[in-house]
C-alpha cells in the first residue's frame, strides 16, 4: 500500500496517476483543505488521519520537509519516502530529460520542450513548472521535467536520459540548513546516470564543472550567454541536441528556426504589465532569490516602490545594498517581511501587517502609490509565497488585481 502524504497539486497528481494504474492507496495532509480532500475521495481513495497503515512506500509533497517527524516514524516502520518524480519514473516507461539549477530552470524547460515539439517529438513539461510530472509522463513521447531541491532530495533510483545541470548557487537554507545540503539535493540528478546518457553542464560554474567530471554521462557543455534568457536558451539548445543524439536523428535546422521565432516566454518574470500615470508595474513574484533581485532592482524605473517579504528563505539582503539608492520605499509583506526589511539600511520601510496576502498586496500598492508619481511598483519578494498564497503564481494574480483595483491600466509597448 501506498501513502500519499500531502494533497495540492502535486499530491492530488500522483493520486490520479496511481488511479489510472489501479494501484491503492492513502492520503494524509498536515493542513488538508475540504476541495482537496473532496477531489480524492471522489478518486476513490481513502484519508489515513491516524497514519496507522501499514505502508512499503510513502509519496511525499515537494513542500513536505524530508525530516518532517511523521516522515520519520513512516520510515522507522520499513517505509521508503519518495516523491513525485521518483513515481513517475519507476511506472512510466516515458525518457526523461530533467533540469535543475540554481536559477533558470522554468526557462530552460519550457524552452527544451518548445524546440523538442518543433523537431517533431510530442514532449510535455511538468515538475516544479505547472503541471505535475505525473500528469504528463503518460501522455508524453518525452518528458521535459524541471526538478527542485525539494523533489530531488527524495529519489533514488531515477535516471534522467539526458540531465541538465545549470548552476549551483545559494537558495533554500531555511529548507536544506547549509549550501553543501543544498547542492547535494541538486546533484541527485547526476547520480544514476550511465555511459549510456547525456549530460548538459554550465562549464563556467566551478562546483558544475566539477561534478560534470565526475559524471559517466556523455558531456555537453555550454557556457553563460549575456542574458539570462540566452544562456537558458543555450543550454535547451544543448539538450535539444543531446536528445536528437540518443535517439540519431539529425536536427531539423529550418524546424529549429521557426521554434526559435516562437520562444515562450516565462509568466511572473520582471513583466511590465500595468501602468498609472507616470509609475508602471512589475511582476516578477518568482524573484525569490538575491541574484534575481538585485537584476531586477538594477533594471525597474527609478525611483521604485519595492514590495518585499513572504517565507524567508535564507536570503543575503547584505548584497543588496548598492541598489537601494534607486529604492523610495520598502512595503514589506507577509510573515517575515518586517524582519527581512530590518537589514535594509536608507529607503523608507512601511510594514504591511495584513494577513491576508490579497488585502496586504492591495494597501501594498496603495502605499506605493501614495508616494510616486513616476517610477515603478515592482513586486520582487524575495522570498517564498507560500505563507499568504497557494504560490508565486497566485502571489502574482493577487498583485495584478490590487493594481488593477487602484486604476491601473493595461501597459503595451507602445503605451510606453
Amino acid at each position: 500500500m501506498i501513502l500519499v502524504y500531502g494533497l495540492g497539486k502535486s499530491g492530488l497528481g500522483v493520486l490520479r496517476f496511481l488511479k489510472r494504474r489501479g494501484i491503492p492507496a492513502r492520503f494524509y495532509d498536515d493542513r488538508p483543505k475540504e476541495a482537496e480532500i473532496q477531489e480524492a475521495l471522489e478518486l476513490g481513495f481513502a484519508p489515513d488521519w491516524g497514519l496507522e497503515g501499514d505502508y512499503l512506500e510513502v509519496v511525499a509533497a515537494p513542500g513536505v520537509p524530508l525530516d518532517h517527524p511523521n516522515l520519520e516514524i513512516l520510515r522507522q516502520r520499513g517505509a521508503s519516502v519518495l516523491g513525485e518524480a521518483e513515481l513517475a519514473y519507476r511506472l512510466s516507461p516515458t525518457p526523461l530529460i530533467g533540469i535543475t539549477g540554481t536559477a533558470g530552470k522554468t526557462s530552460t524547460t519550457l524552452f527544451t520542450a518548445h524546440l523538442l515539439r518543433g523537431q517533431g517529438l510530442k514532449a510535455l513539461e511538468g515538475g516544479n513548472v505547472d503541471p505535475p510530472l505525473v500528469a504528463v509522463v503518460d501522455e508524453a513521447e518525452v518528458a521535459v521535467a524541471e526538478l527542485s531541491s525539494f523533489q530531488l532530495e527524495r529519489i533514488h533510483r531515477l535516471r534522467p536520459r539526458v540531465a541538465v545541470l545549470l548552476n549551483l548557487g545559494v537558495d533554500h537554507l531555511d529548507r536544506h540548513k547549509t549550501v553543501e545540503a543544498y547542492h547535494a539535493a541538486k546533484l541527485n540528478l547526476l547520480k544514476n546516470l550511465t555511459p549510456e546518457d547525456a549530460l548538459v553542464f554550465n562549464a563556467q560554474d566551478p562546483k558544475v564543472r566539477e561534478a560534470a567530471q565526475r559524471s559517466p554521462a556523455r558531456p555537453y557543455p555550454f557556457l553563460p550567454k549575456e542574458s539570462p534568457r540566452e544562456t537558458n536558451l543555450e543550454a535547451a539548445l544543448k539538450a535539444t541536441q543531446a536528445y536528437l543524439d540518443l535517439l540519431g536523428r539529425p536536427l531539423d535546422r529550418e524546424a529549429l528556426r521557426a521554434s526559435l521565432a516562437t520562444l515562450p516566454t516565462p509568466p511572473h518574470r520582471f513583466q511590465v504589465f500595468a501602468r498609472k500615470g507616470g509609475v508602471v508595474f512589475i511582476d516578477d513574484s518568482i524573484a525569490t532569490r538575491t541574484a534575481s533581485v538585485a537584476k531586477a532592482l538594477e533594471a525597474a524605473p527609478k525611483p521604485i516602490a519595492w514590495i518585499l517579504g513572504g517565507e524567508d528563505k535564507g536570503a543575503d539582503l547584505s548584497a543588496l545594498a548598492p541598489l537601494l539608492g534607486g529604492v523610495r520605499v520598502v512595503l514589506a509583506i507577509g510573515r517575515d517581511g518586517a524582519r527581512m526589511a530590518e537589514a535594509l539600511k536608507g529607503p523608507e520601510v512601511v510594514v504591511i501587517g495584513e494577513k491576508d496576502g490579497r488585502k496586504a498586496l492591495r494597501r501594498a500598492v496603495a502605499e506605493a502609490l501614495a508616494r510616486l508619481s513616476e517610477g515603478s511598483v515592482l513586486l520582487a519578494p524575495l522570498a517564498a509565497s507560500f505563507d499568504q498564497f497557494q504560490d508565486y503564481k497566485d502571489r502574482a494574480r493577487a498583485f495584478r488585481e490590487a493594481v488593477f483595483a487602484l486604476g491601473g491600466e493595461p501597459w503595451t509597448p507602445s503605451s510606453s
